[in-house]
């Protein structure tokens, strides 16, 4: 049987395919409960430990680049590991399998079919949100064996911890991961670096193709408002406001709530704009397919279907663009010497981000009482020691939560 170490040289030295790609996002796509944090450590639990994508440096250097971004960081770290699995098209394949169960969902919830929490009762969530507490922790645990392997990396992991907390916000995470790049700088020597920041990780996309995606996202950004203005046409008006949703939010999740409802506030009643947000809060996938739902039930056409899928995908493109766009680019910088040293602080940086995001909010929503837990207690053990898939994990905290809780 092959040793970890090999199985992982020998993945990331293969090129994958679209169809390899879909399916390895799909069970993510329909387990993935628990929000952006929790997105985070099932991938690294399905890319880095199980399939061997990637390994702990190169899978932090995406999450660093996806931090800095506008758009949700969960779905464009699942796009960059996509894009550099297969390409392009593996972008697709990863941004489909991961976001479609969800849309489906929110969707059929706007044409008004009976949600899963309103005949299950509110356990089964319960035990979804624990079992995301389990994912994260192992998330964090792991990747400060790998990523803080020196006194210095540690304390800027846990100063990054410190200041994110004290300073929560998008503003507080990219000045954690901008400190944490001059704390690299200064106090990193270039030599303790090298093997902390060699994982390999082909980027299979020409720096010509790159410059063309970051024009067209400038393009579009201002072209969308101009074309929906000239014209009149529903389905520009509403590319536009979404579009332009997704290019200007940083921090991803519920921070683009409030420039959602400001786009549709005089079009859809706000109690069915709360009650699209709750549903969002029970089913899988990121949230900013709430996009879908609020498609679906725009007041003109197009809505329904149409409105749906224009949406969606106004609000991702975006996302899609960037990760095309800057990830040649990030990856090529990677490998200054003076980069090195910024990045390995970056890394560490990283590392304090997730574990601040698991004391506020992922542990006071996971972990309510003592049953909660027990559970979280369990998953850990499972996804940990025996190395049980996260999907069965989470589907059998769903069912000891509705017993349980």
């Amino acid at each position: 049987m092959a040793k970890p170490a090999q199985k992982r040289k020998r993945a990331e030295e293969s090129a994958g395919s679209v169809l390899e790609v879909f399916r390895a996002f799909l069970p993510l796509g329909l387990t993935s409960f628990g929000g952006p944090v929790a997105h985070i450590g099932y991938f690294r639990n399905a890319f880095v430990s199980r399939r061997g994508w990637l390994d702990d440096r190169s899978f932090a250097d995406l999450l660093a680049m996806c931090q800095f971004l506008p758009g949700p960081a969960s779905s464009q770290m699942g796009m960059a590991i996509g894009l550099a699995r297969a390409g392009p098209g593996g972008l697709l394949a990863a941004w489909v399998a991961f976001t479609l169960p969800s849309a489906v969902l929110l969707v059929a919830f706007a044409y008004g079919v009976t949600s899963a929490g309103g005949t299950l009762g509110a356990g089964w969530l319960a035990g979804l949100k624990a079992a995301a507490v389990a994912v994260v922790v192992q998330a964090v645990v792991s990747m400060a064996r790998s990523l803080c392997t020196t006194r210095q990396l540690a304390t800027i992991a846990v100063a990054g911890a410190a200041l994110a907390s004290l300073w929560p916000g998008t503003i507080g995470q990219v000045s954690t991961l901008v400190l944490g790049a001059l704390a690299g700088a200064i106090f990193i020597h270039e030599e303790k670096t090298k093997a902390a920041t060699a994982g390999k990780l082909h980027i299979p996309v020409p720096h010509s193709l790159a410059a063309l995606s970051l024009a067209i996202f400038a393009a579009l950004l201002i072209a969308l408002p101009l074309a929906a203005a000239a014209t009149g046409a529903g389905w520009l008006r509403l590319a536009d406001s979404f579009y332009r949703v997704g290019s200007l939010v940083f921090g991803g999740g519920h921070v683009v709530l409030p420039l959602l409802e400001a786009e549709v506030r005089t079009l859809i009643p706000h109690d069915q704009f709360l009650a699209g947000y709750g549903a969002a809060q029970a089913v899988p996938g990121p949230l900013f397919t709430f996009s879908a739902y609020l498609g679906a039930l725009m007041p003109a056409p197009p809505n329904g279907l149409g409105g749906a899928a224009i949406a969606l995908a106004a609000i991702f493109l975006p996302s899609m663009l960037l990760v095309i766009g800057v990830l040649p680019f990030w990856w090529k910088l990677r490998e200054a010497p003076r980069a090195r040293v910024a990045l390995a602080g970056i890394n560490a940086a990283v590392v304090g981000l997730l574990g601040a995001a698991l004391w506020n909010p992922i542990l006071p929503l996971g972990i309510t009482n003592t049953a909660s837990f027990v559970i979280a207690l369990l998953v850990y053990a499972a996804i940990e020691f025996w190395k049980v898939p996260p999907w069965a994990a989470v589907i059998a905290a769903a069912i000891a939560g509705y017993i349980a809780l």
